[in-house]
C-alpha cells in the first residue's frame, strides 16, 4: 500500500500568496487546493499578516499537510519590498513550524527546471506544466501555479531517482 503525503506549496507575498495542496499516493499526484491569498493594498501591514495568518491557519488545518516547501528568499534590489516578503514568509514557517511540518526550499531556478526541464522557463510555460502534470483546465491563477509548481518540486526532489541525486547548489 502506498504512503500518502500531502505537500503544501507556497509563494509567498503580502497582496497575493499563493497556495498549492497536492497529495501524493504512489506516483499519483492530485492538486486539492489551489488559489492565491488576496488582501487589499488597503490594509495595513500588519493587518494584511494577521488576515495572511488566519488563512494559513485555515488551511493546514483543513489539509493537513506533511510536509511544506518555499520558494528561497531572492535577491531585491528594493530592500523594503525584501523585508515585506520575509515577513509573509515568517507567518508561513511560523505556521508550519507550530504543527511540526517540515519546510524545504527551492531556488526559483530549481523549480522552473523540475517542472518544465529548463530553468530559465518563463511563467506560461510554468503554468501549462502545472496545469498538464496536474491534469487541470488551465489557465490557473499566476501564484496558485507558481505555489503547485514549488510542491511538485518537493515532490521530485523526494522521490524517485531525482532524490538520490546530490541537491543542485
Amino acid at each position: 500500500m502506498a504512503l500518502e503525503r500531502i505537500i503544501i506549496g507556497f509563494d509567498t507575498s503580502l497582496r497575493s500568496t499563493g497556495i498549492g495542496v497536492v497529495q501524493v499516493m504512489g506516483s499519483a499526484r492530485k492538486a486539492l487546493h489551489y488559489a492565491p491569498v488576496r488582501i487589499p493594498q488597503t490594509r495595513p501591514m500588519s493587518q494584511a499578516l494577521q488576515l495572511l495568518d488566519a488563512e494559513v491557519t485555515r488551511i493546514l488545518d483543513t489539509f493537513h499537510p506533511t510536509e511544506a516547501a518555499l520558494e528561497t528568499v531572492f535577491y531585491a534590489k528594493n530592500a523594503r519590498t525584501a523585508m515585506i516578503l520575509c515577513h509573509a514568509r515568517g507567518v508561513v514557517v511560523m505556521n508550519c513550524a507550530k504543527r511540526g511540518i517540515p519546510v524545504y526550499e527551492y531556488s526559483p531556478s530549481e523549480i522552473k527546471r523540475a517542472v518544465t526541464g529548463t530553468g530559465s522557463a518563463e511563467k506560461p510555460q510554468v503554468q501549462a506544466m502545472v496545469s498538464r502534470i496536474l491534469a487541470l483546465p488551465p489557465p490557473i491563477q499566476n501564484d496558485a501555479a507558481d505555489a503547485l509548481a514549488i510542491a511538485l518540486t518537493h515532490i521530485h526532489r523526494t522521490t524517485g531517482v531525482i532524490a538520490l541525486q546530490p541537491p543542485s547548489i
